[in-house]
């Protein structure tokens, strides 16, 4: 109920949940589009990551290879990759958080905040 006894316009509600379902469909679209870096080891191991965290491209600079410690090169990818994610999470609550908190603040299933 509205204060001062009025009933919610229902086509009005309706509307506006169908704008705020499309306008989250557009972000979580071109959020799939945009590209974010991580990198470690000073840059010699970059990951390049969409705004939903799909894993798209992963540059290492023959520096960082060394035949006998693959470990430390496994570690710099890992840190990459993790940095490129945090990244893409930073990007989707700027994006899609102003979206999350017009349909009630947050909670909404499948999204990461």
């Amino acid at each position: 109920m509205i204060p001062g006894g009025g009933q919610p316009n229902m086509q009005q509600l309706l509307q506006q949940a169908q704008k705020m379902q499309q306008d989250l469909a557009k972000a979580q679209e071109e959020l799939a589009r945009t590209e974010v870096e991580g990198q470690a080891g000073g840059g010699l191991v970059k990951a390049t990551v969409t705004g939903s965290g799909e894993l798209r491209a992963l540059k290492i600079d023959p520096k960082a290879v060394v035949p006998e410690d693959t470990d430390t090169l496994a570690d710099l990818v890992v840190a990459a990759v993790q940095a490129a994610n945090e990244n893409a999470q930073t990007l989707q609550q700027q994006k899609l958080g102003p979206l999350a908190q017009g349909l009630g603040g947050g909670g909404i299933p499948g999204l990461p905040f």
